[in-house]
Protein backbone atom coordinates (compact mmCIF):
# COMPACT_ATOMS: atom_id res chain seq x y z
CA UNK A 1 0.00 0.00 0.00
CA UNK A 2 1.09 3.38 -1.19
CA UNK A 3 1.04 6.59 1.22
CA UNK A 4 1.56 9.91 0.56
CA UNK A 5 1.95 12.89 2.84
CA UNK A 6 1.52 16.53 1.66
CA UNK A 7 2.30 18.98 3.95
CA UNK A 8 4.46 16.58 6.03
CA UNK A 9 6.69 19.73 7.44
CA UNK A 10 3.46 20.69 9.52
CA UNK A 11 4.22 17.73 11.91
CA UNK A 12 7.62 18.11 12.08
CA UNK A 13 9.10 14.74 11.62
CA UNK A 14 12.30 15.47 13.52
CA UNK A 15 10.30 15.46 16.93
CA UNK A 16 7.20 13.62 15.85
CA UNK A 17 8.18 9.90 15.17
CA UNK A 18 6.20 8.14 11.56
CA UNK A 19 7.54 4.59 12.64
CA UNK A 20 3.75 3.83 12.82
CA UNK A 21 2.92 4.90 9.57
CA UNK A 22 5.89 3.72 7.90
CA UNK A 23 4.56 0.02 9.27
CA UNK A 24 1.31 0.13 7.52
CA UNK A 25 2.75 1.11 4.05
CA UNK A 26 5.65 2.44 1.60
CA UNK A 27 5.60 5.79 2.77
CA UNK A 28 6.80 8.86 0.53
CA UNK A 29 6.74 12.30 2.47
CA UNK A 30 6.33 15.94 0.82
CA UNK A 31 7.88 18.59 2.83
CA UNK A 32 6.26 21.35 0.87
CA UNK A 33 4.14 20.44 -2.02
CA UNK A 34 3.35 22.78 -4.41
CA UNK A 35 -0.18 24.05 -4.91
CA UNK A 36 -0.84 23.67 -8.80
CA UNK A 37 -3.22 20.73 -9.52
CA UNK A 38 -0.61 19.33 -11.85
CA UNK A 39 2.56 19.13 -9.22
CA UNK A 40 -0.25 17.41 -6.67
CA UNK A 41 -0.93 14.89 -9.42
CA UNK A 42 2.20 14.00 -9.63
CA UNK A 43 3.30 13.41 -6.12
CA UNK A 44 0.08 11.44 -5.55
CA UNK A 45 0.99 9.57 -8.59
CA UNK A 46 -0.21 5.86 -7.90
CA UNK A 47 -0.72 5.81 -4.51
CA UNK A 48 -3.71 4.52 -2.30
CA UNK A 49 -3.83 6.43 0.76
CA UNK A 50 -3.03 10.18 0.69
CA UNK A 51 -2.34 12.36 4.08
CA UNK A 52 -3.13 16.46 3.68
CA UNK A 53 -3.13 19.69 5.57
CA UNK A 54 -2.88 22.86 3.42
CA UNK A 55 -2.22 21.52 -0.15
CA UNK A 56 -5.93 21.64 -1.63
CA UNK A 57 -7.74 18.01 -3.33
CA UNK A 58 -10.08 19.81 -5.60
CA UNK A 59 -12.43 18.45 -8.13
CA UNK A 60 -9.56 18.63 -10.55
CA UNK A 61 -7.09 16.47 -8.26
CA UNK A 62 -9.39 14.01 -7.60
CA UNK A 63 -10.59 13.55 -11.04
CA UNK A 64 -6.81 12.27 -11.48
CA UNK A 65 -5.81 10.03 -9.06
CA UNK A 66 -7.91 7.14 -9.55
CA UNK A 67 -5.39 4.76 -7.20
CA UNK A 68 -6.72 6.94 -4.24
CA UNK A 69 -8.94 5.71 -2.07
CA UNK A 70 -8.64 7.62 1.52
CA UNK A 71 -7.74 10.80 1.96
CA UNK A 72 -6.67 11.71 5.78
CA UNK A 73 -7.02 15.48 6.76
CA UNK A 74 -4.15 16.44 9.09
CA UNK A 75 -6.36 19.18 11.00
CA UNK A 76 -9.91 19.44 12.09
CA UNK A 77 -11.13 21.63 9.29
CA UNK A 78 -11.31 19.79 5.92
CA UNK A 79 -12.47 22.65 3.09
CA UNK A 80 -9.16 21.89 1.69
CA UNK A 81 -10.27 18.59 -0.02
CA UNK A 82 -14.00 18.74 -2.60
CA UNK A 83 -15.92 16.98 -0.32
CA UNK A 84 -18.13 15.68 -3.17
CA UNK A 85 -15.92 14.92 -5.44
CA UNK A 86 -14.68 12.64 -2.83
CA UNK A 87 -17.92 11.04 -2.51
CA UNK A 88 -18.52 10.61 -6.18
CA UNK A 89 -15.17 9.15 -6.58
CA UNK A 90 -16.22 6.99 -3.47
CA UNK A 91 -12.84 8.28 -1.41
CA UNK A 92 -13.02 8.03 2.20
CA UNK A 93 -12.06 11.62 3.93
CA UNK A 94 -11.12 11.43 7.23
CA UNK A 95 -10.19 14.68 10.01
CA UNK A 96 -8.84 15.41 13.23
CA UNK A 97 -11.22 16.43 15.56
CA UNK A 98 -10.63 18.28 18.75
CA UNK A 99 -6.67 17.63 19.06
CA UNK A 100 -5.78 21.13 20.01
CA UNK A 101 -8.51 22.78 22.19
CA UNK A 102 -6.27 22.56 25.39
CA UNK A 103 -3.29 23.64 23.18
CA UNK A 104 -4.93 27.00 21.50
CA UNK A 105 -6.61 28.02 24.58
CA UNK A 106 -3.81 27.94 26.21
CA UNK A 107 -2.39 30.14 23.64
CA UNK A 108 -5.09 32.20 23.45
CA UNK A 109 -4.62 33.35 27.03
CA UNK A 110 -0.80 33.67 26.43
CA UNK A 111 -1.63 36.42 23.82
CA UNK A 112 -4.06 38.34 26.33
CA UNK A 113 -1.25 38.02 29.07
CA UNK A 114 1.23 40.02 26.86
CA UNK A 115 -1.31 41.84 25.34
CA UNK A 116 -1.90 42.92 29.09
CA UNK A 117 1.95 42.88 30.30
CA UNK A 118 4.07 43.07 27.47
CA UNK A 119 6.33 40.61 28.90
CA UNK A 120 8.47 40.40 25.73
CA UNK A 121 8.92 43.90 25.43
CA UNK A 122 10.04 44.29 28.82
CA UNK A 123 12.58 41.46 29.03
CA UNK A 124 13.78 43.21 25.74
CA UNK A 125 14.28 46.76 28.01
CA UNK A 126 15.79 45.11 30.55
CA UNK A 127 18.80 43.46 27.73
CA UNK A 128 19.13 46.43 26.46
CA UNK A 129 20.64 47.89 29.64
CA UNK A 130 17.61 50.04 30.58
CA UNK A 131 16.83 48.62 34.37
CA UNK A 132 20.67 49.12 34.65
CA UNK A 133 20.49 52.30 33.91
CA UNK A 134 16.88 52.98 35.97
CA UNK A 135 17.22 55.35 38.66
CA UNK A 136 14.30 53.28 40.96
CA UNK A 137 14.09 49.51 40.94
CA UNK A 138 11.24 49.36 39.26
CA UNK A 139 10.20 50.59 35.51
CA UNK A 140 7.37 50.01 33.37
CA UNK A 141 7.32 51.37 29.40
CA UNK A 142 3.16 50.66 28.75
CA UNK A 143 0.18 49.93 30.96
CA UNK A 144 -0.18 46.87 32.97
CA UNK A 145 -3.77 45.61 32.91
CA UNK A 146 -5.13 43.39 35.60
CA UNK A 147 -8.01 40.62 34.02
CA UNK A 148 -9.92 40.26 36.94
CA UNK A 149 -13.28 41.85 36.99
CA UNK A 150 -13.28 42.65 33.52
CA UNK A 151 -15.12 41.07 30.49
CA UNK A 152 -13.94 38.62 27.74
CA UNK A 153 -15.92 37.97 24.21
CA UNK A 154 -16.27 34.88 22.99
CA UNK A 155 -17.55 34.35 19.13
CA UNK A 156 -18.06 30.50 18.68
CA UNK A 157 -18.29 28.25 21.62
CA UNK A 158 -16.95 25.03 20.29
CA UNK A 159 -14.56 22.91 22.18
CA UNK A 160 -11.63 25.26 21.86
CA UNK A 161 -13.95 28.06 22.86
CA UNK A 162 -15.08 26.65 25.87
CA UNK A 163 -11.35 25.56 27.13
CA UNK A 164 -11.08 29.27 26.63
CA UNK A 165 -13.69 30.09 28.86
CA UNK A 166 -12.98 27.56 31.47
CA UNK A 167 -9.32 29.32 31.77
CA UNK A 168 -11.03 32.63 31.30
CA UNK A 169 -13.46 32.14 34.40
CA UNK A 170 -10.03 31.29 36.23
CA UNK A 171 -8.52 34.46 35.77
CA UNK A 172 -11.64 36.16 37.33
CA UNK A 173 -12.63 37.19 33.99
CA UNK A 174 -17.36 37.34 32.98
CA UNK A 175 -17.45 35.66 29.89
CA UNK A 176 -20.17 36.72 27.24
CA UNK A 177 -20.59 34.21 24.61
CA UNK A 178 -22.06 35.09 21.39
CA UNK A 179 -22.55 31.55 19.43
CA UNK A 180 -24.90 29.74 16.88
CA UNK A 181 -26.04 27.39 19.31
CA UNK A 182 -26.43 28.32 23.15
CA UNK A 183 -25.84 25.61 25.67
CA UNK A 184 -27.77 26.72 28.69
CA UNK A 185 -25.80 24.22 30.78
CA UNK A 186 -22.71 26.53 30.54
CA UNK A 187 -24.69 29.65 31.43
CA UNK A 188 -23.90 31.12 35.33
CA UNK A 189 -23.00 34.29 36.85
CA UNK A 190 -19.71 34.05 35.37
CA UNK A 191 -20.89 33.24 31.44
CA UNK A 192 -23.98 34.39 29.76
CA UNK A 193 -24.84 34.01 26.23
CA UNK A 194 -25.56 37.27 24.33
CA UNK A 195 -26.34 38.82 20.72
CA UNK A 196 -23.19 39.81 18.88
CA UNK A 197 -24.18 43.58 19.29
CA UNK A 198 -24.48 43.43 23.36
CA UNK A 199 -21.05 41.84 23.19
CA UNK A 200 -19.27 43.94 21.34
CA UNK A 201 -20.21 47.11 23.50
CA UNK A 202 -19.66 45.56 26.47
CA UNK A 203 -16.26 43.54 26.16
CA UNK A 204 -12.83 44.50 27.17
CA UNK A 205 -11.48 41.72 25.33
CA UNK A 206 -12.82 40.08 22.05
CA UNK A 207 -11.72 36.52 21.43
CA UNK A 208 -12.72 34.46 18.15
CA UNK A 209 -13.48 31.03 18.59
CA UNK A 210 -15.46 30.33 15.48
CA UNK A 211 -15.16 28.38 11.99
CA UNK A 212 -14.84 30.51 8.66
CA UNK A 213 -18.10 30.10 6.81
CA UNK A 214 -20.21 32.76 4.92
CA UNK A 215 -21.86 33.82 8.03
CA UNK A 216 -18.40 35.17 9.71
CA UNK A 217 -16.06 35.94 7.09
CA UNK A 218 -15.33 39.59 7.75
CA UNK A 219 -17.56 39.29 10.57
CA UNK A 220 -14.19 41.90 12.39
CA UNK A 221 -15.16 44.60 9.87
CA UNK A 222 -14.99 48.50 10.21
CA UNK A 223 -19.18 48.44 11.35
CA UNK A 224 -18.43 45.73 14.28
CA UNK A 225 -15.37 47.42 15.37
CA UNK A 226 -17.11 51.07 15.92
CA UNK A 227 -19.16 49.30 18.29
CA UNK A 228 -16.81 47.65 20.52
CA UNK A 229 -14.92 50.65 23.31
CA UNK A 230 -11.96 52.24 21.84
CA UNK A 231 -9.86 50.45 24.69
CA UNK A 232 -10.79 46.83 23.62
CA UNK A 233 -8.52 44.62 22.84
CA UNK A 234 -8.68 41.70 20.06
CA UNK A 235 -7.27 37.88 19.48
CA UNK A 236 -7.82 36.11 16.68
CA UNK A 237 -6.67 32.20 16.98
CA UNK A 238 -9.16 30.59 14.54
CA UNK A 239 -9.38 31.88 11.29
CA UNK A 240 -7.27 34.71 9.49
CA UNK A 241 -10.43 35.84 6.82
CA UNK A 242 -12.73 36.42 9.94
CA UNK A 243 -11.08 39.93 10.22
CA UNK A 244 -11.05 42.54 7.68
CA UNK A 245 -7.08 43.22 7.69
CA UNK A 246 -7.35 46.32 6.16
CA UNK A 247 -10.34 47.89 8.80
CA UNK A 248 -8.42 46.61 12.12
CA UNK A 249 -5.65 47.83 10.79
CA UNK A 250 -6.94 51.04 10.32
CA UNK A 251 -8.80 51.04 13.71
CA UNK A 252 -5.10 50.39 15.65
CA UNK A 253 -3.73 53.45 13.38
CA UNK A 254 -6.34 55.78 14.42
CA UNK A 255 -6.92 54.14 18.15
CA UNK A 256 -9.76 53.26 17.49
CA UNK A 257 -9.07 50.18 19.08
CA UNK A 258 -6.17 49.83 21.77
CA UNK A 259 -4.16 46.32 20.62
CA UNK A 260 -4.65 43.13 19.15
CA UNK A 261 -2.77 39.74 18.70
CA UNK A 262 -3.29 37.21 16.36
CA UNK A 263 -1.73 33.78 15.55
CA UNK A 264 -3.89 33.49 11.77
CA UNK A 265 -3.86 36.13 8.74
CA UNK A 266 -5.73 35.98 5.82
CA UNK A 267 -2.84 34.63 3.37
CA UNK A 268 -0.11 32.68 5.03
CA UNK A 269 2.82 32.62 4.58
CA UNK A 270 2.42 36.32 5.32
CA UNK A 271 2.82 38.78 2.69
CA UNK A 272 4.83 41.79 2.54
CA UNK A 273 1.79 44.19 2.18
CA UNK A 274 -0.37 42.68 4.72
CA UNK A 275 -2.08 45.83 6.61
CA UNK A 276 -1.28 44.16 10.06
CA UNK A 277 2.57 44.03 9.56
CA UNK A 278 2.98 47.72 10.56
CA UNK A 279 0.14 48.08 12.60
CA UNK A 280 0.44 49.83 15.75
CA UNK A 281 0.22 47.89 18.68
CA UNK A 282 -0.68 44.26 17.10
CA UNK A 283 1.10 40.94 17.80
CA UNK A 284 1.15 38.83 15.28
CA UNK A 285 2.58 35.04 15.51
CA UNK A 286 2.91 32.47 12.67
CA UNK A 287 0.23 30.47 13.17
CA UNK A 288 1.61 28.55 16.21
CA UNK A 289 -1.38 28.35 18.59
CA UNK A 290 -2.43 24.51 17.29
CA UNK A 291 1.39 23.22 17.75
CA UNK A 292 2.35 22.45 21.07
CA UNK A 293 4.14 19.21 20.92
CA UNK A 294 1.47 16.97 22.71
CA UNK A 295 -0.78 18.05 20.41
CA UNK A 296 1.09 17.29 17.41
CA UNK A 297 1.37 14.23 19.05
CA UNK A 298 -2.29 13.31 19.51
CA UNK A 299 -2.89 14.34 16.01
CA UNK A 300 -0.40 11.92 14.74
CA UNK A 301 -1.89 9.63 16.74
CA UNK A 302 -5.48 9.99 15.68
CA UNK A 303 -4.18 10.27 11.99
CA UNK A 304 -3.01 6.48 12.78
CA UNK A 305 -5.87 5.58 14.34
CA UNK A 306 -8.15 6.61 11.31
CA UNK A 307 -6.25 5.00 8.83
CA UNK A 308 -6.17 1.91 11.15
CA UNK A 309 -9.70 1.98 11.03
CA UNK A 310 -10.38 2.21 7.81
CA UNK A 311 -8.10 -0.68 6.60
CA UNK A 312 -10.11 -2.75 9.15
CA UNK A 313 -13.15 -1.17 6.94
CA UNK A 314 -14.61 0.52 10.13
CA UNK A 315 -13.72 4.12 8.78
CA UNK A 316 -13.98 6.59 11.92
CA UNK A 317 -14.19 10.36 11.72
CA UNK A 318 -15.57 10.37 8.44
CA UNK A 319 -16.18 13.64 7.05
CA UNK A 320 -17.20 12.56 3.22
Amino acid sequence: MKIVVLDGYTLNPGDISWTALEELGEVTIYDRTAYDSNSIIENIADATIVFTNKTPLNEEVLAQVPSVEYIGVLATGFNVVAIEAAKRHNIIVTNIPDYSSGAVAQFTMALLLELCHHIGAHHISVKNGDWVSSKDFSYWNSPLIELSGKTIGLIGFGKIGQATAKLAIAFGLKVLVYSRTIYKDFENENLQFVALDDLLLQSDFVSLHCPLNKETEGIINAENISKMKKTAMLINTSRGPLVDEKDLANALNTNNLMAVAVDVISEEPMKKDNPLRNAKNCIITPHIAWASKEARLRLMNTAIGNLEAFIENNPINVVS
